[in-house]
């Protein structure tokens, strides 16, 4: 009978090298305090929107008879509308010019302010202050 003999599997040895890294301790940064800067004011272009004038069947017509096209003739009609025609238009219940200028002539920050103005003097100034955000083409 042949003999078995025993076969040793091959294991290589493989040297491990310890490596040791040195770990330096490092100080935790201190909080620096950052010295408040000061930015210089920087001198915009104003930027101006075109005037937006309403379509033929979109006009704002007045108790007086009058017939509106965009905010400066709203502008000039405050100029000499009676009081009564005002008051026509602008009540405890509605602001007809109000609603106008924020859903045809589409100026949203315009109308907030006309709608807070219950007097023709006031609602006059508002649309003098705004009519100075539109360009003059």
């Amino acid at each position: 009978m042949p003999t078995k003999t025993a076969v040793k599997p091959t294991v290589k040895k493989t040297s491990k090298v310890a490596s040791v890294h040195k770990v330096a301790k490092v100080a935790p940064k201190k909080a620096v305090a950052k010295k408040a800067t000061v930015k210089k004011a920087t001198k915009k272009e104003p930027t101006f929107k075109a005037l937006v004038c309403a379509a033929d069947g979109e006009c704002f017509w007045t108790r007086d008879g009058r017939i509106l096209q965009n905010l400066d003739d709203l502008h000039m009609a405050f100029g000499s509308m009676d009081e009564e025609v005002f008051l026509h238009h602008v009540n405890k219940e509605k602001n007809d010019f109000a609603d106008w200028v924020e859903h045809i002539l589409d100026d949203l920050d315009c109308s907030v302010e006309l709608r807070k103005s219950k007097e023709l003097a006031k609602a006059h100034k508002i649309l003098q202050s705004h009519l100075q955000k539109y360009s003059v083409a």
